[in-house]
């Protein structure tokens, strides 16, 4: 039997996945982990990324039940974005920047005005720019720009390389490489801010699924596996971000295909026919694994409010002295939400831990407002949080739909739709959509990118045709809300857009 590896470093976990060569998982893993906010700024430490990654793959080989000695395939993915930035010792000039982090605005308009092209916070140009509007000390030495998927490649292969998928959360993609009329006006702005710098030189070469990227070399081999027992040699695939593993875990890289990631953050994601018709601050347009263009609407906050509820709960279920699995906790608590009423107990809540730049807020704050005619129950409550999560996600798709955008299908993946049902009719209602999860949902981006290192190591035919080949046979369920849901959603949204004053006032008095 061979084995292919995938694993997905996320916000608050960092996933592992071992398919064999029919993509069927075999063992999984996972390490948890939390970034930290330090000195204003959302970061990762590179010590806590290695120490996770090698819990992680333990973790994966104690489920597996014997050591593992060799690898047929490895590929590595990310949360997209971010700012690791080295100098020419291969030293990290500045702790890891997340996606996370909302200090970039004044960057991220000033490209997008030069640029003609959306440049959203997150993305890695962004940050290095407002790293030199900002004038700060590392600037000048920085010979190497990546993203965590990238920076984790590298270590293992020595490989400088980045998926054309996460390289397109970097900087803005055309031909399947980076954009080099853009590239050149952004030099052209560095020069004027006395960088003398080529952005080009900086970035990790972009490369298409299927293509070359490396092997694991010794020293990779033992970051990931301390103990010894694996072997350099295997090859990885092109690493990725979440965005690019998404698609592929729900097989949505043909135009027209969609798909929907509920985790931590959350992005709706459609395979593009033809160009957006203007820039829109609301639409990232990102590429597929194979390079075709995706709009994408990503929200900075999803899943984490709805997280701390749960141990909350937890910790009351523990005053009485019951223990319930977290995974049975979540069902139970998701699953009464099918009992709220019609105006979900006139509840409202934001669950912004960060800036959502959907909505225009720079900072966030979690905040709950409850009218006094409502009805506080737990149904309520959860439903509450269910909607409120997908918030600002569908203020965003409200700007795709402008755009005319046809979907034919829309296929949900990650944590949120684990629950069955819950997660898929409330997103349905959210969209306007029928929502399609398979058996792999909550495996998400570790089994996508898993699938990535398979279909680099047999190189059979298109990514496209390789996955409708794969999914020919996939256990699949579509859920359409109601109209009776989706009117119940509508009314809860009315609320909401009203209530983001609240939530502004909030981030500004505390």
């Amino acid at each position: 039997m061979k084995k292919y590896l995938g694993i997905e470093l996320g916000s608050t976990r960092i996933k592992s996945v071992l398919i064999d060569e029919g993509a069927n998982v075999i063992a999984q893993g996972a390490h948890d982990w939390e970034n930290k906010l330090e000195n204003g700024l959302w970061t990762y430490s590179l010590e806590d990324v290695w120490a996770g990654l090698a819990s992680s793959y333990k973790s994966l080989c104690d489920n597996f039940g014997k050591p593992i000695e060799a690898l047929d395939g490895i590929g590595i993915s990310a949360m997209m974005h971010g700012y690791l930035a080295f100098d020419q010792n291969d030293r990290l000039l500045v702790p890891f920047r997340t996606w996370r982090n909302t200090n970039t605005a004044r960057a991220a308009d000033e490209l997008t005005g030069v640029l003609g092209f959306n440049m959203p916070q997150r993305w890695s140009a962004s940050h290095y720019y407002q790293a030199v509007l900002n004038g700060e000390e590392h600037v000048k030495n920085v010979s190497f720009l990546t993203t965590l998927a990238g920076y984790v490649h590298w270590m293992l292969t020595g490989k400088r390389v980045l998926g054309i998928g996460d390289a397109a959360g970097m900087f803005p993609i055309k031909d399947n490489n980076y954009d080099k009329d853009m590239l050149s006006k952004f030099d052209a702005l560095l020069k004027k801010n006395g960088v003398d710098a080529s952005l080009e030189a900086l970035l990790p070469k972009a490369l298409l699924a299927g293509e070359d990227a490396g092997t694991l070399t010794e020293a990779g081999a033992r970051l990931l596996d301390p103990s010894g027992t694996l072997k350099a040699g295997a090859p990885l695939c092109p690493p990725e971000g979440d965005a690019g593993t998404g698609m592929v875990a729900t097989n949505a890289v043909k135009m027209r295909t969609g798909n929907v990631s509920a985790g931590t953050s959350a992005f709706a994601m459609v395979v593009l026919e033809k160009p957006l018709s203007r820039v829109n601050s609301s639409i990232d347009v990102v590429a597929t694994p194979s390079g075709a263009p995706v709009a994408m609407v990503h929200a900075n906050n999803f899943t984490s409010e709805i997280n701390a509820w749960a141990n909350l709960f937890d910790e009351v279920l523990s005053l009485g002295g019951v223990s319930m699995r977290k995974g049975e906790l979540f069902d139970r608590l998701y699953e009464c939400s099918a009992d709220s009423d019609e105006s979900v107990g006139g509840l409202v809540g934001y669950n912004f831990l960060s800036g959502e730049p959907i909505v225009g807020m720079e900072t966030g704050i979690p905040l709950i407002a409850r009218m006094p005619s409502g009805k506080l129950t737990l149904a309520n409550f959860m439903q509450m949080q269910l909607y409120s999560a997908l918030g600002a996600m569908s203020i965003g798709m409200e700007t795709l739909a402008e755009e005319n955008v046809k979907i034919d299908n829309m296929c949900g993946h990650g944590g949120f739709f684990k629950t069955p049902f819950i997660g898929a009719n409330a997103m349905s209602a959210a969209l306007g959509a029928p929502i399609t999860t398979m058996k792999t949902a909550g495996e998400g981006g570790a089994w996508g990118v898993a699938v990535l290192a398979l279909y680099g190591a047999t190189k059979n035919g298109s990514l496209e045709d390789f996955l409708d080949g794969l999914f020919a046979s996939a256990e699949k369920e579509t859920v359409v809300a109601s109209d009776a849901e989706r009117a119940k959603f509508s009314a809860f949204m009315q609320t909401y857009k009203k209530g983001l004053k609240v939530e502004r006032t909030a981030t500004e008095a505390f």
